[in-house]
């Protein structure tokens, strides 16, 4: 049985899940979703998602839809071992942190610009919500400065979600040049990651270009 999986490609949530069940083998049968068009509040999918987001993911009876946990579902379930997210639980507390990072601090600090000028053509962002998004860059600048990847010296789901992510900023105009340690970590999630460019490079350009649009 195929797992479904709604989906839109300018969403850094979607790749990242993409990525993950592409590292594990694992098929998924892509359902495009247009949230732009309204796509997502149809009744039919509503009924699946009351939250009516993507991704939005459906393996036999379960349906989850909030990406972290799909990912860490997707290992938990498939993976050969646990080596994308760690059974051991001082391992797996740095993946879950890097996770929650991704999701509260780094995620919202730029969310909270992009949703505003959404619901405002005329918004600008404050110096202080571009210097909190430049705070949790540094944040993520020392996380990295001993480690290989995210969480440590292996690759995990810490790594798929932070460069869905990243990769946005970078294609809507971000430099990492005044942080090192996220640049020699990007290049290596672009070189190493399983299916990155397949997967990934194409709808980080799609948001970077809607970045770009919506923050000059």
């Amino acid at each position: 049985m195929l797992i479904d999986l709604y989906y839109m490609p300018i969403s850094p949530y979607c790749r990242s899940v993409q990525l993950t069940a592409h590292s594990l083998g694992v098929e998924l049968n892509i359902l495009h979703l247009d949230l732009l068009k309204n796509e997502h509040l149809q009744p039919e999918f509503l009924a699946l998602n009351p939250q009516h987001t993507v991704p939005t993911f459906i393996d036999g009876d379960l349906v989850l839809w909030e990406s972290r946990a799909i990912c860490c579902y997707l290992v938990s379930a498939y993976g050969k071992d646990d080596s994308l997210y760690p059974k051991e639980p001082k391992k797996r507390a740095f993946v879950d942190r890097m996770l929650y990072f991704e999701m509260g601090t780094l995620g919202v600090s730029f969310s909270n610009m992009l949703f505003a000028s959404m619901a405002d053509e005329s918004y600008s962002p404050t110096s202080s919500e571009i210097d909190k998004f430049h705070k949790a860059l540094g944040y993520l600048e020392m996380f990295l400065k001993d480690h290989k990847w995210a969480a440590g010296s292996q690759l995990t789901v810490a790594d798929l979600v932070l460069v869905a992510t990243i990769s946005g900023y970078v294609k809507g105009g971000l430099s990492l040049e005044k942080y090192p340690c996220i640049l020699k970590w990007f290049k290596q999630c672009e070189e190493e990651i399983p299916g990155y460019k397949l997967l990934n490079e194409k709808g980080a350009e799609e948001a970077g270009t809607f970045y770009k649009q919506k923050l000059p």
